[in-house]
Parts: structure tokens; sequence; C-alpha cells
């Protein structure tokens, strides 16, 4: 069931570590990869992120009966045009990006003839270029694929199967459906970590410098959070506002019930709150998809 060729088209993080991943697991597939960034497409050829870089995205796309395409939600229309004169009639086209009915409405008004099967891989660290991307960044974590109704199973399931040979675990969900989800366990926690630290940095004048001097681990992990790509999360934001939107509510009237627990001394509240966020926190270890080492196991890399 394997491609036989495999075109990426953004050589970042995602981009980056699909090619090192493929060519690490699946050697006999052959991949190729463009960037617009030309220092990008240079780096990528130094590192070996894919077997050959195109100078075009037409080129790149050429012969290839898979490609993905791993840019900002923004910039997924403009990239599916360069790839357009290139493509093979019966290539698929999937993508990484964390917002999917957008995702599958701009693909299918630029290729409305090709099989597209939108996926994202949830995982990644706060690192982007060419220069981030490592073989064993899916391995052990969800990639959720959405394809529309009617999609061709063969093909969702060649796609699976790849997801699987490069470390993935496979989960098939509806597009609005991975929209809800993703915007309570992805999207609002860093929509709260660029406003934490962005407060925070509001504030340094004020506490003369100790904010940063003194940042306990919590607020760590937020500025971690919060030094993602600010273009690729620009787009997120934009792209899946009504579900966003519809959680920061959800999210804003339950810190109301914290803060009048807060102001009412009501103990009893908090530690009930506290004890149940805490029970949801051991089962996400339980799952596998964190550790309870120091540094979360991370040592850098997520």
């Amino acid at each position: 069931m394997s491609f036989a060729k495999i075109a990426i088209i953004g050589l970042g993080l995602q981009g980056g570590s699909i090619g090192l991943a493929v060519q690490h697991y699946l050697p006999k597939i052959a991949t190729s990869g463009y960037d617009r960034d030309p220092a990008t497409r240079a780096r990528a050829a130094e590192r070996g992120l894919v077997g050959h870089v195109a100078e075009t995205a037409a080129e790149a796309v050429r012969d290839a009966d898979l490609v993905i395409f791993c840019v900002p939600l923004g910039a997924m229309g403009d990239a599916a045009r360069e790839c357009a004169p290139g493509l093979r009639a019966d290539a698929v086209i999937s993508d990484v990006g964390s917002s999917k009915e957008a995702v599958a409405k701009m693909l299918g008004e630029v290729l409305p003839n090709h099989t597209i099967i939108p996926a994202h891989p949830v995982a990644g660290t706060e690192n982007s270029g060419p220069d981030a991307g490592f073989a064993s960044l899916f391995e052990g974590r969800w990639c959720i694929i959405t394809p529309a109704e009617g999609t061709d199973p063969f093909e969702i399931e060649r796609l699976s199967v790849l997801w699987q040979a490069i470390g993935a675990r496979v989960e098939i969900m509806a597009p609005a459906h991975h929209d809800r989800v993703l915007a309570v366990t992805s999207h609002l926690p860093h929509l709260i970590a660029y406003t934490i630290v962005g407060t925070a940095g509001d504030l340094e004048e004020v506490t003369q410098n100790e904010v940063i001097k003194y940042s306990a681990g919590g607020f760590r992990d937020f500025t971690r959070i919060a030094a993602s790509d600010p273009t690729m999360w620009r787009d997120v934001f934009l792209y899946n506002r009504d579900a966003v939107l519809h959680m920061l509510q959800v999210f804003t009237e339950d810190l109301t019930e914290l803060q009048k627990a807060i102001r009412l001394g009501d103990g009893e509240k908090l530690f009930d709150h506290f004890t149940r966020t805490r029970a949801i926190r051991r089962s996400i270890i339980e799952q596998g998809q964190d550790v309870a080492s120091a540094n979360f196991g991370r040592d850098g890399k997520v």
C-alpha cells in the first residue's frame, strides 16, 4: 500500500520531520520537497531533510503520488496553486494543519479534481525552521485524519499506514469534531500562554525585571508554548475562529467561578477543582501522551 514518491511542501519543523522520518523508516519511498524561502531550501538540502530539494513547487510534486502541505493555514491556497501545474491527476493531497474544515475548503477550491485527505499530527515543539525537524517527532503521538464523506477508503488506509509506519497512532475523525477538540486541547492553551506571557512582559518594568529573573516552573512552561511560530498560530486562530471563541467563552465562565471561590474564601471548591484537574494530568501520563519524569522527559525536543 506504500506510496512511491512523497512531495513535502514547506520544510520547517513538520515538513522536515516527515522527510527525515520517511527516509529513516521507509527508505524505499522517494522524497522531494520545496519551500518558498531560498535560505530554507539551502539548509534543507544541507541537512538532507528530503531526497531532493526542488527550486519550484511544481517541480517538487512532479511524479509524486502523495503531496503533503506543511505550510501555515493562510498560505495553503497559494501553495496548492503553485503545485497544480506539476501534479499527477491521481496524486493524493494531504496536509498537517491544525484546523481541518478550513484546510479542506481551501484545498478543495484550488484542486477540485484531486483526492484530498486532511491530516493533523498532534506533535511539535516550540521551534521552527529547517533545523527544527527530527525523525522521531511523531513516535507515539496521534495523527488525526479527517477525510470528507465519500473519500475512497483505500486511500484513507494508505495514508493511515504511512503515518503508522513513521511512528504515529492514527485516529479517523470528522473535520468539525477535530476542530472543536483541538480548540480546547491545543488552541486555547496557546492563547492563554500568549496572554499570560504578554501580561508578564507588560509588568516587567513594574516588577523591576523580577518576572523573568524569578520565573517559576509554571511560568517557564507557558513561555515555552508562547515561543511557538507566530505565523502558524495567527492563522490557527483566524481559521478555527468559531471553535476557539466557543471554548474561550466556556473557559471564561469557569475562570469566573474560580475567581468567585477565591473571593469568597471557598477552599473546598478550589480543592475539589484542583483534585479533578490533577486526575486529568495523571490520565494523560497513563495514556502515554507525556511522562512524569523531570522536564516531562522532553530533553528540549517537545
